[in-house]
């Protein structure tokens, strides 16, 4: 893998000398090290990443737009030699995501690996399930909880929010009130739409995990269920931008290999 701190001396170095300017100068060195991880793979690479972290005003989810650009990148490659797909993501629209997904599969079939070298959040996590293997840093990249959200909400707290609300009300009718101002909040069919969100996206990852990831494996069904249940855990995860690192990926079943071994 590059010396990142030999990277951004580069970066500086170049820009300093005037040849081109910084944007440029980032483009021609990212270029640099992608294509000599190619030529030692043997593998095409397709880094996608956002700049979520330095620029948060900036539109950075995944959505059906990015479909053109993974078009376009992958337009003339040798499907062959199948996929490193470097991500860094914050995540986005579940559609979207699984509409990428079925796109690469349908390019390059499951030869496709995910490469993590920081962090991949929900959808990006998701995207990540649906590889053959994951390499991310053993120190430092982190995958996320894929818990569906809708308009912002989490569907699984809403509909613990909506179980409480009958539990609580049945128990002491004199908290209707209160429920009724909360749960009023919710327009009409809200809670249908959170059970479709939860049933969908877990539907699919656990499908993807058991037909690539672990393809092959006598419990391949049991596995990609245990790791859906991991990573959708709302009251053990305590929050959507839960990290979870190398080693809490591996004990939950997930295929995952350091990318410090190499």
């Amino acid at each position: 893998m590059p010396n990142w701190g030999q990277v951004f001396q580069e970066i500086q170095f170049e820009t300093q000398r005037g040849l081109f300017s910084s944007a440029n100068a980032v483009t021609t060195v990212r270029k640099k090290y992608l294509d000599q991880l190619c030529a030692a793979t043997g593998r095409n690479i397709i880094a996608y990443y956002s700049g979520f972290l330095s620029k948060p005003q900036i539109r950075s989810d995944i959505n059906d737009e990015d479909k053109n650009g993974f078009m376009m990148a992958i337009h003339g490659l040798d499907r062959r030699k199948g996929l490193d797909l470097i991500l860094h993501t914050p995540g986005g629209a579940i559609a979207a995501t699984q509409s990428i997904v079925n796109y690469l599969h349908k390019m390059f079939g499951d030869n496709i690996r995910a490469v993590i070298p920081q962090i991949a959040m929900s959808a990006g996590t998701i995207m990540a399930c649906c590889c053959k293997e994951i390499w991310m840093s053993e120190k430092h990249a982190n995958l996320g909880p894929i818990d569906p959200h809708l308009d912002g909400l989490p569907a699984y707290g809403v509909i613990q929010e909506f179980r409480r609300a009958l539990r609580e009300t049945k128990r002491d009718p004199s908290t209707i009130p209160v429920w009724q101002a909360i749960i009023g909040q919710y327009f009409p069919t809200y809670l249908s739409q959170c059970e479709n969100a939860i049933r969908g996206s877990n539907r699919f990852v656990t499908a993807q995990l058991r037909r690539v990831m672990f393809r092959g494996h006598p419990q391949a069904l049991a596995k990609a269920r245990s790791v859906v249940k991991r990573l959708t855990d709302y009251s053990g995860n305590k929050g959507h931008d839960r990290h979870i690192d190398f080693d809490e990926c591996k004990r939950m079943g997930l295929k995952v290999t350091a990318l410090e071994a190499n």
